[in-house]
Order: C-alpha cells, then structure tokens, then sequence
C-alpha cells in the first residue's frame, strides 16, 4: 500500500488531516455527497420522526399525569399561583428534554460529518481511499461469519504495494435482554497466493478464561515455534501442515511478528491475512495509524517469501487427474526412437499450481471447555444458594 511509511514511498505518513481544523460547511457538504452517490446510507428520516413523536408523547402523558397528581396533591393544601406553577411543571420538564434532544442529535450528526471528512481527507493524503459503511464485508476471516447485523465502518483502504483495509467491525449475537453487540478492529492484508488456515492467538491479550478470539480450535493443531515465540503466540495449523507452518515462519518473520504485533490476534485464510483487536482501529487518533502502519509496513516484505508457497499435495493429485486422459491416436513411439527427438520432457515434475488441498484449508474447531466449566460453576452456585445448602452452614 502506497501509504505505508517505507523509504522512498510516493505518500509518506501524514496524520495531519485527522486533527487539523475542519469547516463545518464542508463537512456537511462531504456528507450529503456520500450519501447522493450511495456511498453512505441515507437515514429513514420518516421512521426516525415517528419514533421520536411516538416517545415524546408517551413521555408527556406520563408527566401530565404526575403533574396533575402533584397539583391536586398542592392544591388540598394552598389554591391560586401554586397550583398554576404546579400545572405547568410537566409542559417546562417535555420542553427541556425535547429540546435538550434536538441539540444533542444536531451535536451528534455534526461531529460525524467532521468525523468522516477527517478520515477521507487523511486517506487522500497517504494515497488510500474512504469508504464509511460496507454491510457484511463477506471476508473469510473468523469474525466475518458470526452473529447477525455484520457492518464495516470508517473503511481505509490502499491498493499498492497491494490491497490493505484497515477498518471497524460490529456483529451482534442472542435476542432481546441477551443481544450482544461485538467490537472489533481489523485489518485485511491480500496475500499473492492462498496459503494454509493458520491462526496465531496472542497471549498478551487473552482474559481470565483464555483467548479472547471468537473461535476455538482443536488443540491437537498447536504448533510450537522455537525461540520465543511461543511466549507471545499460540500457533494452530491444520494437522499434517506442520513443516508448511516452519516454512512460512522463518525466524526473521517470527522476529517481524513479536517486535510489531504482539498485541493483535492474526489469522491466515485462503489468500488474505487479518490483524484482529477488540478495539477501534480506523480512528481520529494519529499514534494508532503510527501503530498500524509500522505493523503493516514491517510485514510487507516478507509477504514476498510466501508467494513461493506451493502445496505439495496438489502435485499428486495433478499428476492423478493426468494419468487417465485418453492417449492421442499415435502418439508415443516404440523402441529408441524416443532418443532421437532434439527436445526432451523436464526431469523433475513442475512446481503445484497456487492453491491449498481440503484438508489444510480449514482448522478443525474445538469445544472451549474452560468456558463451558466457568459456566457451569456458576449455575451449580445458583443451584445450590436457591437451595438454601450455604445458609444451613453458615447458620451453624
């Protein structure tokens, strides 16, 4: 990506666009042409109107009804300008919080257009692009399937040395009291050819009951590195891709990974790489661009190395599909002659095409039992303190 801070790069880093002053007039400008040309989705003006007239009304009736209670509660005990002033407490109470709302939103839509005119003009300034919304990315990362209302925002992207998105990520689980809405950071590296399903689960970043990665993977999958490497990764490879795994983490690329990305979880899937962190990272902050772009940057020139990954198993399954082709009508000739041809067949089989076999493509997942334990220990609590078990001993 042509952004990124490397020697004799055509755009070096520039973080100034995201803290330099912005005229309200061109932030609402920028606004309204990204949404003119679809690339931000326009506001259902109509539903919004509705649902705040249906809650200013609910919230009116409801004030009436405690300022008529209040009044007529004022009035047993005083008549005249106190039962007046009584009476008009819930009409001052709804203008206030009406119009307290009114600022608030006008506040809001204001600071997200200077938002995203920041952002844009920032990715013009180190030669990327802006996009606000992308509904289901459909990337093949872990986080990209899970739960429902799946959205991308504040989307920076570079196409040169090769495409990089570096982006926000929201999905949301369960229903009702128990919907969850997730937070990630992502970004998205396109590697030259699909490589085996590798995940590298940070330690730094794990909580109390282990990864913080929405996936668990069978444990049968881990791989120890040398060095220490395993200080700061938990590595998992798909059974049988072990020397594969070696090849791809050489010690100096190991070295790239502890020295600028120790505190991001990464994954490998088909031909893409993804950054992940429970944190925003396409912000107005400029040291957390410093932060990805270094980590990007210190990646790219290694990526060159895995393009030269070929998956062995796809030689044979090559050569199978060969053998049973239907020989061409005299083709193949008896005896010696074969010799006296002036050009010969390679010694060696050529190299696999690009690809990956099934069974590398995919980690086999796992049964996160710390989880499952953690839960169970505390429905037994809940069990047992229903049952009243702790009172019978503490009241001896």
């Amino acid at each position: 990506m042509s952004g990124m801070p490397q020697p004799g790069a055509a755009y070096p880093f520039d973080a100034r666009p995201l803290v330099e002053p912005v005229d309200p007039a061109a932030a609402r400008a920028f606004a309204h042409e990204l949404r003119r040309t679809g690339r931000l989705p326009s506001a259902n003006v109509a539903a919004i109107v509705g649902i705040t007239v249906l809650g200013i009304v609910f919230l009116s009736v409801f004030l009436t009804m405690v300022g008529t209670i209040v009044a007529v509660a004022a009035s047993a005990a005083s008549e005249g300008i106190g039962f007046l002033l009584l009476t008009f407490i819930p009409v001052v109470v709804l203008v206030v919080i009406v119009a307290g709302a009114v600022v608030a939103a006008v506040v809001a839509r204001r600071g997200a257009s200077a938002r995203m005119l920041r952002l844009d003009r920032f990715a013009r300034a180190n030669g990327m692009s802006y996009l606000p919304r992308l509904a289901n990315p459909g990337l093949p990362g872990m986080i990209f399937s899970l739960g429902s209302s799946r959205q991308a925002s504040d989307l920076v992207r570079g196409e040169r040395p090769r495409f990089v998105e570096f982006a926000n990520y929201r999905y949301t689980t369960g229903s009702g009291k128990n919907r969850t809405t997730h937070k990630w950071g992502y970004v998205a590296v396109k590697l030259d050819v699909p490589l085996p399903h590798i995940v590298l689960d940070a330690t730094g970043n794990n909580g109390l009951f282990g990864s913080n990665l929405p996936a668990t993977f069978d444990k049968d999958q881990r791989l120890s590195l040398e060095g220490d490497f395993d200080r700061y990764f938990s590595l998992s490879c798909p059974a049988g891709y072990e020397t594969d795994a070696l090849y791809l983490f050489t010690p100096d690329i190991m070295a790239r990974f502890i020295d600028n990305a120790a505190a991001l979880d990464v994954e490998i899937v088909d031909d893409w790489l993804f950054l992940y962190a429970k944190r925003d990272f396409s912000t107005l902050d400029p040291a957390t661009w410093a932060w990805l772009f270094s980590v990007v940057g210190a990646l790219l020139d290694k990526f060159a190395q895995w393009a030269r990954w070929r998956d062995e198993r796809l030689r044979a399954a090559a050569a199978a599909s060969t053998s049973d082709l239907t020989p061409y009508p005299g083709a193949g000739v008896a005896g010696d002659a074969v010799a006296s041809v002036p050009f010969s067949a390679p010694l060696e089989t050529l190299r696999p095409p690009p690809g990956v076999a099934q069974q590398g493509r995919r980690l086999q997942r796992g049964v996160p039992w710390v989880t499952f334990v953690a839960v169970g220990a505390v429905v037994l609590f809940w069990l047992l303190s229903q049952a009243g078990v702790f009172g019978f001993f503490f009241s001896r």
